[in-house]
């Protein structure tokens, strides 16, 4: 069956729910028994998140949801993977959500750690983890050379982050084409938002397929 919600009302229901957590106003919806109850033999969730595993950023708290209303997929900063995708693309192809938004937040360690990285005598990092922030480290060249800095002191953390995501959410694209295709036949959006962990806003940084009017544009980057 096709989702109820089109990208732009999935998008402004997640919206609407963090203007609820930021003013300090939750409901708390479908957080009790019964919901429980109604979810025991099947999931329709809102959207799917693929967001940083930093534990401030709770999903369901930030946008104010509830049980089975986000499909929630994590790691340290937002990196993708094999196991990343396929579990995106289960969510579209089978649970049938329209957004896709990619959660990325401010003072965030795994990009901290590929910004150091950068550097010629920096220390090496466990290789596992090393592998992980890998692809986050050429956003961190890039931002240094746009700005003409020429030391791991001049990188700003806040740009090296957005520029983060807005590649990944360009890799997702271009890694999957089931996803891909959703977009462009109008079935899914997809989000990439910045977190700030003081104020608790999340707004977007980058949309794919999605408008404020419920258009199914190119993508655009910026606030809306």
């Amino acid at each position: 069956m096709t989702h109820p919600l089109t990208p732009a009302a999935a998008w402004k229901q997640m919206q609407e729910g963090n203007a609820r957590f930021v003013r300090d106003e939750p409901q708390h919806p479908n957080q009790d028994g019964a919901r429980r109850q109604d979810l025991a033999a099947a999931q329709h969730p809102v959207a799917t998140l693929f967001g940083c595993s930093d534990s401030r950023l709770a999903a369901e708290i930030i946008f104010d949801l509830g049980l089975g209303d986000l499909f929630v997929v994590r790691n340290a900063g937002q990196v993708l993977g094999e196991s990343i995708v396929a579990s995106l693309e289960y969510a579209v192809a089978v649970l049938e959500v329209p957004l896709i938004v990619v959660l990325a937040h401010d003072s965030c360690g795994a990009v901290r750690a590929a910004i150091d990285g950068t550097a010629i005598d920096a220390a090496p990092l466990p290789p596992h983890i090393w592998r992980l922030i890998a692809p986050i480290v050429p956003a961190a060249r890039k931002v240094l050379a746009e700005n003409g800095g020429t030391t791991v002191a001049e990188i700003d953390a806040e740009l090296v982050g957005e520029e983060h995501l807005r590649n990944t959410v360009r890799d997702l694209l271009q890694s999957s084409e089931l996803i891909s295709t959703a977009v462009t036949e109008g079935r899914l959006g997809i989000v990439g938002a910045n977190y700030r962990l003081a104020e608790g806003t999340a707004s977007p940084v980058i949309t794919v397929g999605i408008d404020t009017e419920g258009s199914i544009p190119a993508t655009k980057e910026g606030s809306e």
